[in-house]
C-alpha cells in the first residue's frame, strides 16, 4: 500500500509548468528547444522535472528578486562545455 499520498509528481507535463509559470506553452516549448529550460524528451514528447522547477522557485526565492532564466541556463551551459573541454578556463 502507498503511504505517500502527499508526494507531488516526479515530472510535470509542459503545459502544467506553463500555467504554474504563467506562460504560453509555445513559449515554453521555445525555451525547452533552444536549451533555455530543462526537460527530458521521450519520442516526440517533453517532460520537466519537478526537481527543476523546485530548483528554479529555490534560486528565485533566495535571490529575493528576479532572476533572468536565459542567463542562468547559458552559465550552466557554459560550465558544461568547460567540462567537457578538460575544465580548460580563459
Amino acid at each position: 500500500m502507498d503511504t505517500n499520498q502527499n508526494v507531488g509528481p516526479t515530472f510535470y507535463t509542459v503545459r502544467k509548468v506553463a500555467r504554474i509559470l504563467r506562460v504560453n506553452p509555445v513559449t515554453l516549448y521555445r525555451a525547452i528547444r533552444d536549451d533555455a529550460f530543462p526537460a527530458v524528451r521521450i519520442r516526440t514528447r517533453y517532460v520537466i522535472p519537478a526537481a527543476a522547477l523546485n530548483e528554479l522557485i529555490a534560486e528565485v526565492t533566495a535571490s529575493g528578486g528576479c532572476i533572468d532564466l536565459a542567463e542562468v541556463i547559458a552559465k550552466r551551459r557554459m560550465e558544461r562545455e568547460a567540462n567537457r573541454a578538460g575544465g580548460a578556463s580563459w
